[in-house]
């Protein structure tokens, strides 16, 4: 191996690219549903459960093509993959600005299910496992950063577009603004793996005469007999059951509380940011202490932050729920895709990421619903904070086990 020049490593152009796509995908396919909600209720006569199905069933497409991108991803990487996602996302963008039938609008949504699987950030993360060994902590982290402000960055933006040209109109500029952004540097800058460079994961050179090593991990079918994996998918699970209930209700929960809806707007976007801050603090330990004894710290700042709001909503309370929330989730963030290739390695990472995933998304999309449910029976949210409590809990407990098991599994790559 020779090491390279003064030529910056080809890996961190690719992780300029998907920062600033994700942040444009996420923004526009995920975030800015949110803006167009009233006008679209106020013009097409559709009830907001209609309106809100649509999304809901783009979740669970996106859950369900999880594992057909991941294996896509083991075999051909991304480039294809994500630029033909921004392709059609586009396309379905613009399309759902001229939707007039309700079954048009839930078939657009069914298709941006689908292309979210594809541009979202499960296969990002996998480019930059491909890309990244040492450095894919800081790699990460600069993806997400600039993702974590997607909100903060497009529902103003879509505000200021609905109010300035219509939903319509706003929804139609957001597709082609999407288009001209992701497609181009998807197919232009994204590759498959450092070899086709001749490079090196983090920065290597190959000699000429120097093979391309293979891929190092465990098979696909070794990880899911693994206790291990699954015990990290539970613990994950618990964990957005939890976070997920809150995040939703957080606003109303707020409101409940007497908390005025513009604060409660503001307190819940702070949480956005305490995301970004998170990263920041969780990529460097990880080149100190292994993913999985980070997330036990991670996981139980998640339970702390949620019991505060067990003790009332003071401004104090709910300024420290917002950071210690805020944080743990962001950092989560990371530690996902981090424990799964420092225990399982790369060569089958979107296969293996894909079946977390499918779960993932099934949980975060329950769990506001379960929540509303305990609400509707008891009028209150106390049941929901202790459950929510309780979840947290519970999860910090899988990832204890995970490490005590994780340290008797020679199998398991290092």
């Amino acid at each position: 191996m020779r090491t390279r020049g003064t030529k910056p490593y080809y890996g961190w152009y690719i992780t300029v690219t998907l920062a600033v796509t994700e942040t444009i995908s996420w923004g526009i396919v995920y975030y800015a549903f949110t803006v167009f909600i009233t006008p679209m209720e106020a013009d097409l006569g559709w009830s907001r459960v209609e309106l809100t199905g649509a999304f809901s069933l783009a979740l669970l497409v996106m859950g369900a093509m999880a594992f057909p991108v991941g294996a896509w991803i083991d075999k051909h990487g991304a480039r294809a993959l994500m630029t033909a996602g921004s392709v059609a996302a586009s396309l379905l963008v613009m399309a759902w600005s001229q939707v007039t039938d309700l079954t048009t609008f839930y078939f657009i949504w069914a298709g941006l299910g689908i292309c979210a699987a594809t541009i979202l950030y499960e296969p990002a993360f996998a480019v930059i496992a491909q890309w990244f060994h040492l450095r894919r902590s800081t790699a990460l982290a600069i993806v997400t950063f600039a993702a974590g402000l997607a909100s903060t960055i497009f529902l103003p933006l879509s505000d200021a577009l609905l109010r300035g040209f219509g939903w319509r109109a706003a929804v139609f500029i957001l597709g082609v603004f999407l288009a001209f952004l992701t497609i181009p540097l998807h197919a232009l800058i994204l590759r498959r793996h450092p070899a086709d460079l001749g490079l090196l994961p983090d920065g290597g050179v190959q000699s000429p005469a120097e093979k391309a090593a293979p891929l190092s991990g465990v098979a696909f079918g070794t990880a899911l007999h693994s206790r291990v994996f699954w015990l990290i998918t539970l613990g994950f699970g618990l964990s957005m059951l939890s976070a997920a209930a809150i995040r939703v209700h957080f606003i109303p929960f707020l409101i409940g509380a007497g908390v005025e809806s513009s604060t409660a707007a503001f307190a819940t976007g702070a949480i956005g940011i305490m995301q970004v801050a998170g990263r920041v603090v969780f990529a460097p330990l990880t080149y100190r202490y292994p993913t999985r004894v980070i997330l036990v710290g991670v996981f139980a700042l998640q339970a702390v932050a949620l019991a505060f709001l067990l003790f009332g909503q003071s401004t104090l309370i709910l300024v420290g729920f917002i950071i210690v929330f805020g944080a743990s989730q962001g950092a989560a963030t990371l530690a996902r895709p981090s424990i799964l290739v420092e225990t399982y390695g790369v060569s089958h990472y979107g296969r293996i990421s894909s079946i977390m995933a499918i779960f993932l998304t099934l949980t975060s999309t329950v769990a506001p619903i379960g929540a509303s449910l305990l609400y509707d029976q008891a009028g209150t949210y106390q049941l929901v904070l202790w459950l929510v409590v309780i979840l947290a809990l519970a999860a910090t407990g899988v990832v204890i086990q995970v490490n005590r098991e994780s340290k008797s599994a020679p199998m398991l790559a290092t």
